[in-house]
């Protein structure tokens, strides 16, 4: 994906308006970064900082053991955005 790179802070800002995307996609399961980020078309160096946000805030929580190719997979842990 050939993305011009925007402003950390136009990233991070944006993390409440993508939690419900994002929630919305790991309803039907536990999932990747990237396959949170193709789900969203978004470049997954930004959804990374959106998931971290998450579960920083303990909307999301990381399954014990990463997949085949190395990621982790996160769920939702049922947290209801304010």
């Amino acid at each position: 994906m050939n993305v011009p790179n925007r402003e950390l802070r136009e990233i991070i800002r944006e993390e409440p308006v993508m939690r419900g995307q994002i929630l919305a996609i790991l309803g039907d399961g536990p999932q990747t970064v990237p396959e949170i980020a193709a789900a969203m078309g978004c470049p997954t160096h930004e959804v990374v900082y959106w998931v971290m946000d998450m579960r920083r805030y303990g909307y999301v929580a990381e399954i014990k053991g990463a997949t085949d190719d190395g990621y982790f997979r996160y769920e939702s842990t049922g947290k209801v955005s304010a």
